[in-house]
């Protein structure tokens, strides 16, 4: 685009149309090239260029010195300061650069010029991005961690998505959980990983179950992930142990209590202790 590398020459304001345009404050003003549109659109695929002009129109007799920047989408002009004579009018040719990674959909922008005293116009610019609109989405490292559910939600398509997640745990004795799908407060755009929660109240202490997550979204969009879980009271099993050592270390004693008389049988030392209970005798 070698022509558009510079700013187009001035045309007389006798040649300007009646198009729609916005109008700063000193009398100069902006607007679409060409006369009829009162704002920008344009369309392409990600990774592609597209061209158009904006006109700065001057009916004063001063000329004025604007500069030019966009916001919202990717944006770049021949020239960001142009100087107008009076009673003239300037196109500065521009390009959109739709990014190779973008996903397809629409986008607001805005062309905006300004002068030395700070007077400004803008011009909306619609941009719409073409391509396949998938909608997919997955659901990974479900856990548990104290009274709660983690998990991630990963957006995989090319839309946005309001997902809805149905949560249904089974234990040894049965189900525990069983939520319908709802809808979650939460929206997830193209690309997006979101780690959530979902409240477990009265987790159980000791049980092993299976936790089903669903996932859906409109457009099609579904996952499910199962993952198993054992829960094990750890302070009440040491306690256990520690009785059951216990009783190990004792049953040790009494066996270095007993001794053999002179004629070689094996007899206990007499203990006065029910070594268990600590009761005597």
């Amino acid at each position: 685009m070698s022509s558009t590398a510079r700013v187009l020459g001035l045309s007389l304001l006798a040649l300007l149309t009646a198009a729609p345009t916005a109008t700063a404050a000193g009398g100069w003003s902006l607007a679409p090239a060409g006369g009829g549109r009162p704002t920008f659109y344009a369309e392409g695929d990600p990774g592609t260029t597209l061209q158009d002009t904006v006109s700065v129109t001057n009916p004063t007799t001063r000329p004025v010195t604007v500069r030019l920047h966009g916001t919202g989408v990717p944006i770049t002009f021949a020239s960001t300061g142009v100087r107008v004579p009076a009673r003239t009018r300037a196109d500065i040719p521009f390009t959109v650069n739709v990014p190779a990674t973008a996903t397809p959909g629409d986008r607001t922008g805005t062309i905006v010029a300004r002068d030395a005293e700070g007077r400004q116009a803008t011009v909306r610019l619609q941009l719409h991005i073409t391509g396949p609109r998938l909608s997919a989405l997955t659901i990974e490292h479900v856990a548990v961690r104290g009274d709660r559910i983690t998990y991630d939600l990963v957006n995989r398509g090319t839309t946005p998505l309001t997902p809805k997640l149905a949560v249904h745990v089974t234990g040894v004795l049965g189900t525990l959980i069983d939520h319908p799908a709802r809808t979650l407060p939460v929206q997830l755009p193209p690309g997006t990983r979101l780690k959530l929660t979902e409240p477990w109240p009265g987790r159980p202490a000791l049980d092993a179950v299976d936790i089903h997550l669903t996932v859906t979204a409109t457009g099609g969009a579904h996952a499910t992930a199962t993952v198993s879980a054992r829960f094990v009271p750890w302070a009440a099993v040491a306690g256990i142990g520690g009785a059951a050592a216990a009783g190990g270390v004792l049953f040790l004693v009494r066996r270095g209590r007993r001794r053999r008389d002179d004629d070689g049988r094996a007899t206990e030392r007499p203990c006065t202790e029910v070594e268990l209970t600590g009761a005597v005798t």
